[in-house]
């Protein structure tokens, strides 16, 4: 694999050609009575000063050591008496003039940069706005030079324990700053929340198998979890799993435990639906899994085209999210406590909670609201847990409060008890708005104002009110365009986005090209690099060498379709900046899994969980006008989410792939800038190197 290529530094000679203007007599007596006039006029101070600047920018060449006068004392280079010398010092003159000349341009030019930087002011022109990135990034690389080498030194690698550190999810700390009741697991990014630092694999960390092996069996090492913990009994997804010499194993098919199927095919049952594969006719497409167990629920679904999201909270060690996502799973960190999760309102089909240890009874009911808020019209909430077992001979009290407070409270939400078996229960959330109208008076969470009802919230506390209804996107699923053809959306669902058909196809025409280029670029990679490794299958080139797909800068989810329609078995977790436009409403409505993130701060998921990290544009998006953190940071974000021996590919201008691959040579990454075709654009492709811990 070729290295990257460095930088060179190179400069420009400014040179000034003009006629001789000294052969002129008369000339030369201008000059010498505009430097007597000029020499009079001037106030001491300004005098002795200028003297000053001269003496230090050209020092005197003559033999006298002190150039003295006849009097004693030093001469005035200035002075009409000094005729054999005012040659040499008008001469001066002008270098000086031409320097000053200089200097204002340059200042001028910085200021005329910043201004056009300011988001206060019109559209500019392409050229401009690329001779903008170039100064800027010129900018750059002189600050980043005039650190010295310090700065330019060698990353170190973080501390053993910080194997699978998680940046913003530090419960010892939040515990001692007096956070409780909940709150401690809760997400707090705050200055010094990040590390500067390489996180490395643990001691006996194996490349995951491929998928769908990968699916079904993970390497013990690779994730943070004792013995005991895999033994231990717990949720019904937990208790499908076993201990096999270095390997866990996760059998859902095993005839010692209740079976992950037939729990589909019950759930499936009591929405009125024949089996499990009917959920997609049925206007299901997207799950959000809350204590997923370790994901063996979306496991057996997504043989169902169903697309299931787990989150979780910060687990120390025996990670739900963790585990979810060694098996190549959706999966993120996220607490239902004290904020509301960053998707949009009317985002899944489907919210299913089987033990998931949240108190839906607890806070007023708040988090229900936020359950209804991430509900689309008609959506079911499925509720697995020993309080809904109210059949017992001895019904436990304690239970049997919690689950009428939780039932009354749908029940004022306007949602409709389906069914109820065992310990499972389905709701289904009302499509049709005049129902809050025809609630009894004080009964139910009131309607959020507009001001409330914000789409597409940022970790926002939680609200108690019902959001949504005046969104243009409240569409029942039944009436929602059916997956697979839901990821093209219809021209009226396009409008509700103010997009065009045509505007998507073309989107997906050319990301239909780019993906296909991609692979190109990383097939004879992945061979020449990548035997067949012991245990593996031959593998089926190239598309199940990756599974885990993090999309920084996500648009219209176009590499996420563009994957689809290829037929790679991937799922991609399209990010949607906090700095740029929000198009994550439109990613989810086409079935397709998101989050909004601001990228100067830490991704919610644990290290080495993505095969393929990629951006499109995001470094210009971030840092080509104004920059709100370093760039190197983010770099170090990226190494800490990306597996060993996965893969970056960056798309941008090009000076700022050149500043990225200077970047990603710090990181002991592989890379490669790549031309694209008719464009002011590059590509960088780097893979991460397999950096073992060594055993002390």
């Amino acid at each position: 694999m070729s290295r990257p290529l460095h930088r060179g530094s190179g400069g420009g000679r400014l040179s000034v050609n003009g006629p001789d203007f000294w052969d002129d007599s008369q000339m030369k007596d201008k000059i010498e009575k505009e430097d007597l006039e000029r020499n009079r006029s001037a106030g001491d101070q300004n005098y002795l000063s200028t003297k000053f600047l001269f003496r230090i920018l050209f020092p005197d060449n003559s033999p006298s050591k002190h150039n003295l006068g006849e009097n004693g004392f030093l001469s005035d280079p200035f002075s009409p008496g000094t005729g054999r010398n005012r040659l040499k010092y008008a001469l001066l003159l002008i270098r000086l003039s031409l320097v000053v000349i200089i200097i204002l341009a340059l200042t001028g030019s910085f200021w005329w940069t910043m201004s056009i930087t300011s988001p206060s002011r019109g559209q500019i022109y392409h050229g401009y706005r690329q001779l903008q990135e170039q100064v800027v990034s010129d900018l750059r690389d002189i600050g980043q030079l005039s650190l010295g080498a310090t700065n330019v030194k060698d990353i170190e690698y973080c501390p053993p324990e910080s194997e699978n550190f998680v940046p913003c999810f530090n419960v010892s700390e939040n515990l001692d700053l007096g956070l409780s009741k909940g709150e401690e697991v809760d997400r707090h990014c705050g200055p010094g929340s990040r590390q500067n630092c390489l996180v490395l694999a643990p001691l006996n960390y194996k490349i995951p198998l491929r998928w769908p092996t990968g699916r079904d069996v993970i390497w013990h090492a690779n994730v943070n979890i004792t013995a005991q913990e895999v033994l231990s009994s717990g949720s019904l997804t937990k208790r499908l799993m076993m201990l096999e010499d270095e390997q866990i194993s996760f059998r859902s098919d095993s005839a010692m435990f209740d079976s992950i199927e037939d729990y589909s095919h019950q759930i499936a049952e009591m929405i009125g639906l024949r089996n499990e594969s009917n959920f997609v006719q049925a206007g299901v497409r997207t799950i959000l899994d809350i204590g997923c167990g370790y994901g063996s629920f979306g496991a057996h679904l997504f043989s169902n085209q169903l697309l299931t999201m787990c989150v979780a909270n910060y687990e120390a060690s025996g990670s739900q999210v963790q585990l979810t996502l060694e098996r190549g799973l959706p999966a993120m960190i996220g607490s239902f406590n004290s904020k509301q999760l960053p998707y949009p309102s009317l985002s899944f089909d489907m919210i299913h909670c089987a033990e998931c240890h949240v108190d839906w009874d607890q806070k007023d009911g708040i988090l229900l609201v936020e359950v209804d808020r991430l509900l689309r019209p008609g959506g079911y909430f499925v509720w697995t847990s020993t309080v809904t077992n109210t059949q017992r001979s001895v019904p436990n009290k304690v239970n049997l409060k919690k689950w009428n407070f939780v039932r009354n409270f749908a029940e004022s939400m306007c949602w409709e008890l389906l069914a109820q078996q065992d310990e499972t229960v389905v709701w289904k959330k009302t499509s049709l708005k005049k129902c809050y109208v025809a609630r009894r008076p004080g009964v139910g969470p009131s309607l959020c104002s507009k001001g409330q009802d914000i789409e597409s919230p940022y970790y926002r506390p939680l609200q108690a009110c019902i959001a949504g209804t005046q969104s243009r996107r409240w569409i029942a699923i039944e009436e929602r365009t059916k997956w697979p053809s839901r990821a093209k959306l219809n021209s009226s669902e396009l409008k509700i986005h103010g997009l065009a058909s045509e505007t998507l196809a073309e989107d997906s025409l050319n990301w239909n090209s780019a993906v296909n280029n991609y692979w190109s670029l990383l097939s004879p990679l992945i061979f020449s690099d990548h035997p067949k490794r012991p245990g593996d299958d031959d593998p089926s080139p190239p598309y199940n060498m990756l599974r885990n797909v993090l999309d920084m800068n996500a648009h219209f989810g176009g590499l996420n379709a563009a994957l689809l329609d290829a037929r790679k078995s991937v799922w991609v977790m399209n990010v949607i900046p906090t700095s740029g436009p929000n198009y994550l409403p439109l990613i989810l409505d086409r079935g397709f899994v998101g989050v909004l993130h601001d990228w100067c701060e830490a991704f919610p998921t644990y290290p080495r969980t993505y095969d393929l990290v990629h951006a499109n544009g995001l470094l210009s998006l971030e840092f080509g006008q104004h920059s709100r953190c370093p760039m190197f940071d983010q770099f170090i974000e990226i190494d800490r989410v990306l597996r060993p021996e996965g893969w970056v590919i960056i798309r941008d201008t090009v000076p700022l792939i050149e500043l990225a691959r200077d970047h990603a040579a710090r990181l002991k990454w592989d890379a490669r800038v790549i031309e694209v075709e008719s464009s002011d654009e590059k590509l960088l492709i780097c893979q991460k190197p397999f950096s073992r811990r060594q055993a002390s």
